[in-house]
């Protein structure tokens, strides 16, 4: 049955390569640690670490970050083999149509919009609040109508109208973004290592800094008093920032859509994906010891300290840490443009994986033939993230790729473990150790984080996969048979 039909890995690796307008391999190691960073540090730690402070585990959002890391390593570990044994564009997707068949493949492709796509609207989203926050420091201050949704959505009242009509910022740089991606991947590479560096080390001055002005009152409780509701402080409390947070690590999986344009991918995916996973752990749990030691995690309940906690934070530190807020405010700026960047990267090569497949039309699999890079996807991408980023709330956004992501990870841990038995003589650069325990414990804690987030989450990722199989029953999977029929 088609449903179930699977591309062997020397398939997957030549369809890759056929003809001769194939992406460009110009990404070193480095660069794929670059990119992994500038994915990974955006809006979870300048944006989600604030609201889930204040509304879930106060300063024991730094357990939350341990358990999300943890997940991410077992995650981490499976894409790591998976990319090394498959370096082509594609991802999650990718995985699962070598392990599972074509529909699973499909429901992975269609579930990572909502990682990629939907990401970098969220992120966007963020850039948007903290650029406010610079523009009012400095006398301006941008009309409401311009810089807000349309409308809101909250646990209590449901959706309210703002009376804005969009968040024209967060629509801006996606825009801007969208043209540096469309002209090439290695100029992409370069812009994002500028802000990868700006923005690390903003985070290591804010950390070291910020040591000084530090209160233990801030951390006592350690870990708030349940308020009688699941999530709301308490243990059940760190579990939901955990999967709230989980969004901070989302990132380090898009190292692996890059597998194509890598030059080593055989060698270089494991130590990309792997390597900013760590760098990145390290910074979040002394990033948010600091942030809740510094400001009482109380004080980030208000809308102001919600859009730019980090920038709220400083602000607290008094005229002294002038220059550190101005550095720290620009430089959550370009953590996020990067951010954003990576995001916007990594959604049109899952749409040109698709088209070679069949599963799209032939169109998102066009490379432009100066630029080398997936033309058409690229710009789709920014027109709908432009659009998502200025009409639809941030915190709605991150929930739903909080749950795609981690979706898309269940996917792929299970994938290693089936492709491992299933194939055990295929060539693997790098091998997950121990395999079956680190799959299991990757798909345990990923569905305990799933099974943390409201049902509203849960509700509108059924609606999204329902009109993804829409959309392959319709046009994919007699397209994707009509071109395996022809040879590809």
């Amino acid at each position: 049955m088609s449903l179930f039909y699977t591309k062997s890995v020397k398939e997957l690796i030549a369809s890759s390569e056929s003809g001769d307008k194939g992406l460009n391999k110009t990404l070193s190691r480095s660069n794929l640690i670059m990119l992994g960073i500038g994915a990974i540090i955006g809006a979870g730690i300048f944006s989600i670490t604030g609201t889930a402070a204040a509304d879930h585990a106060g300063p024991a959002i730094v357990l939350s970050f341990i358990v999300s890391g943890i997940a991410c390593v077992f995650a981490g570990l499976c894409y790591a083999e998976m990319a090394s044994m498959i370096p082509v564009a594609g991802s999650a997707y990718t995985f699962a149509y070598a392990t599972i068949g074509e529909f699973f493949a499909w429901i992975i492709g269609w579930d990572l919009i909502l990682e990629y796509l939907f990401s970098a609207s969220a992120v966007a989203a963020s850039w948007s609040g903290y650029a406010q926050n610079i523009l009012r420091d400095m006398g301006i201050v941008l009309p409401k109508q311009l810089t807000q949704v349309p409308y809101l959505h909250t646990h209590e009242a449901g959706w309210v109208s703002t009376g804005a009509f969009c968040n024209f910022p967060a629509m801006l740089i996606i825009g801007l973004l969208t043209i540096i991606l469309s002209i090439g991947i290695k100029e992409s590479a370069r812009f994002n290592n500028s802000l990868v560096i700006i923005k690390v080390v903003v985070i290591v001055a804010f950390i070291i800094l910020g040591i000084g002005f530090i209160n233990i009152d801030n951390w006592t409780p350690f870990i708030p008093e349940n308020t009688g509701e699941y999530g709301k402080y308490g243990w059940s409390g760190v579990m939901s920032a955990s999967a709230l947070i989980f969004f901070a690590y989302i990132g380090f999986d898009s190292v692996s859509t890059a597998a194509q344009e890598a030059k080593n991918p055989q060698k270089d995916m494991a130590a990309g994906i792997l390597g900013s996973l760590a760098i990145c752990t390290v910074l979040y749990i002394l990033f948010s010891l600091v942030l809740t030691g510094v400001t009482h995690y109380t004080e980030f309940q208000s809308e102001l300290a919600r859009q730019a906690p980090v920038a709220y934070a400083v602000d607290q530190m008094g005229d002294s840490m002038n220059f550190l807020k101005y550095m720290i405010k620009l430089g959550a700026m370009a953590g996020l443009t990067s951010a954003t960047l990576l995001m916007l990267l990594g959604q049109p090569r899952i749409f040109y994986s698709m088209s070679k497949d069949g599963l799209l039309p032939p169109v998102f699999a066009s490379v432009h033939p100066k630029f080398k890079t997936p033309f058409f996807s690229t710009v789709l991408t920014g027109v709908i993230a432009m659009l998502v980023a200025g009409i639809v709330p941030k915190d709605v956004l991150e929930t739903l790729v909080s749950i795609g992501t981690l979706f898309a990870f269940i996917i792929v841990c299970a994938g290693v473990m089936y492709l491992r038995y299933k194939k055990p003589d295929e060539v693997r650069p790098f091998k997950v150790p121990y395999v079956y325990v680190v799959g299991t414990l990757g798909i345990l804690t990923c569905l305990g984080q799933m099974v943390s987030l409201d049902f509203g989450v849960w509700v509108r990722l059924f609606i999204w996969l329902a009109v993804g199989l829409v959309i392959y029953f319709v046009y994919g999977q007699a397209n994707a048979a009509r071109k395996r029929q022809k040879g590809f």
